[in-house]
């Protein structure tokens, strides 16, 4: 029953930034940890950023020092700022949360970076 909506996604130019959202609603207790993928064409979906329910995060080599991502807990929504954006973060990004053992995902919300 618990659904994620995401939105922020769009078409920017090379060094430009873009802000993507992703709010949690439903069934929802407790939180555990909130995360950011992101899928190429023929890739496998692969961890831009993620934070735990205790504040740890943990950033893609490729991302560091350019994304960002943060929570608003008692919103249940987590973000993503992303600066510095490169043709190369061209892809469809997917907001994932985990209570206990269960894992949910977002819809997905497409990032274009032209250059």
């Amino acid at each position: 029953q618990v659904q994620l909506v995401e939105s922020g996604g769009g078409l920017v130019q090379a060094g430009g930034s873009l802000r993507l959202s992703c709010a949690a609603s439903g069934s929802i207790f407790s939180i555990n940890a909130m995360g950011w993928y992101r899928q190429a064409p023929g890739k496998q979906r692969e961890l831009v950023a993620d934070i735990t329910s205790g504040g740890s995060t943990n950033y893609a080599d490729s991302v560091k020092g350019r994304f960002t991502i943060s929570r608003a807990n008692a919103e249940n929504t987590v973000y993503l700022q992303m600066n510095s954006l490169k043709p190369e973060d061209t892809d469809v990004y997917y907001c994932r949360i985990r209570i206990g053992s269960r894992l949910y995902w977002g819809q997905g919300t497409q990032v274009t970076v032209s250059s």
